[in-house]
């Protein structure tokens, strides 16, 4: 495997042709995935947001757009773009025209200052900025300036205004720096030829646990990516008949791709977005568009069937919800099919690919007390002791991966790549857990003894 970016570790060629051979790759960016979708589901809704409907086609037409915008506003294939942006069609929208563009989005929590916000720039050499003019009180342009005044790579900042505010740019605007600043709406050029990409390049940078100082970013692929999401839906079923709610942030690889909201769109579903996971936004939202799937945390779970009596919602609609990124405890594990109406899925993901789920058809008690079975055949699977031997099943140990969604090394990371990556390119997931006699995975901790959730790519605190 070749990749467009320095800094990213490929998978060894033994590794890649077992992938295509088992047709877990296949060759198309994601980007223009998107395009066969819009041909295949063009007058469907694809994206839901409030009051505003975007069908398959007019999304295709925008990304178009935007990424001819994208290019003629100077960025360029390979540059790094740091999204951050809330749970808006825009977010969609920006990622898949960067990727139409062939620049790389660096997802972002939409909490990061610029404590987080430096060092990820300066990490990637990010050339572009895409995130809201100001949110819930706080001004991302005014960090944005204050990043590319310290950075010599930060020079295009695009910024997002709420619906009916005006752009504080008018048009664009220069900062001594040389940075130039605009509205998001004008990234809207008319599409040019389309630019031939490989699927094997890097997509998506997502970013995995670490300190402000030491941003772990992680290089996902078009092929290894669109796969997780692909073979995520088949494995809940997913048709062009359910309504996804994404209720956690969009950045995170559970919201995004688990199969969430790429595999959402590849079946011709439709995504429902919501900006806020308390239960009095997102349960009236589940009853207006009947949304079928869902992914929360244990805490967000916990905040909807505590809220559901008060809020009075009919959410009757739900046949799946998936939980993750915290630990479930059992008490509340067993509130959620009775109190909601819906089977409950356990999930285990990391932003560096390796996902277990439990499946449809498994027992309640494998629900109940585990985080299920890596999604593909071809995941690897070891849980070893302090000595990298392999322990029987039901003993506690590390917890390693190698697969062909999982990364083989962080970005521009050699140091952090040591301690992470056996030899011969197991993934160290720094987890501990145990293997069931069926072979489901029990996730209890992590070495470092901070509870599961810490270093995942979704809080367990919502």
């Amino acid at each position: 495997m070749t990749s467009m970016l320095d800094g990213c570790t490929p998978w060894p060629q033994e590794f890649v042709d077992r992938y295509w051979a088992a047709g877990h790759w296949r060759g198309n960016t994601l980007d223009n995935l998107l395009r066969a979708w819009a041909l295949q589901y063009g007058p469907r809704t694809a994206l839901v947001h409030g009051d505003t409907r975007v069908t398959y086609a007019n999304l295709n037409r925008r990304v178009d757009r935007m990424a001819a915008g994208f290019t003629l506003l100077g960025l360029r294939r390979g540059h790094r773009v740091v999204v951050q942006l809330p749970n808006v069609p825009e977010f969609v929208v920006t990622v898949f025209a960067l990727l139409r563009a062939g620049a790389v989005p660096v997802f972002c929590p939409l909490s990061h200052r610029a404590a987080e916000m430096f060092p990820l720039v300066q990490v990637t050499e990010a050339v572009g900025y895409v995130g809201p003019s100001t949110y819930q009180g706080f001004d991302h342009k005014a960090m944005a300036a204050d990043i590319a005044a310290r950075s010599s790579f930060l020079r295009r900042v695009f910024t997002h205004e709420a619906e009916g505010a005006a752009s504080p740019y008018g048009g664009y605007t220069t900062d001594p720096t040389g940075c130039h600043y605009f509205p998001l709406a004008s990234a809207d050029a008319p599409p040019g030829p389309q630019l031939r990409q490989s699927a094997d390049q890097v997509a998506l940078l997502l970013l995995s646990g670490g300190t402000a100082e030491a941003p772990q970013l992680v290089p996902r692929t078009h092929n290894d990516y669109a796969y997780q999401a692909r073979a995520a839906a088949e494995l809940v079923s997913l048709t062009e008949n359910d309504v996804y709610l994404a209720a956690l942030p969009v950045e995170f690889n559970f919201t995004f791709g688990c199969p969430g909201i790429v595999g959402t769109l590849s079946v011709g579903g439709t995504v429902v977005l919501a900006e806020d996971p308390e239960p009095a936004a997102c349960l009236p939202v589940v009853e207006r568009e009947r949304v079928t799937v869902t992914s929360v945390t244990p805490a967000v779970a916990e905040l909807w069937l505590d809220g559901l009596p008060t809020v009075g919602a009919d959410v009757s609609s739900l046949r799946l919800v998936q939980i993750g990124g915290a630990p479930l405890h059992r008490a509340l594990a067993e509130r959620m099919g009775p109190e909601l109406g819906c089977r409950m899925q356990q999930v285990f993901d990391r932003a560096e690919g390796l996902l277990t789920l439990t499946r449809p058809a498994d027992p309640d008690e494998t629900v109940l007390t585990t985080q299920g079975r890596p999604l593909s055949p071809d995941d690897e699977i070891r849980v070893v002791d302090v000595d990298g031997k392999d322990v029987p099943d039901g003993e506690c140990g590390e917890l390693l991966a190698r697969g062909p969604s999982t990364l083989r090394g962080y970005y521009r990371a050699p140091d952090r790549d040591q301690r992470s990556f056996t030899p011969d390119g197991w993934f160290r997931t720094g987890d501990l857990a145990h293997r069931t006699p069926e072979g489901n995975l029990v996730v209890t901790g992590r070495l470092t003894g901070a509870p599961w959730g810490a270093g995942h790519d979704h809080p367990s605190g919502l």
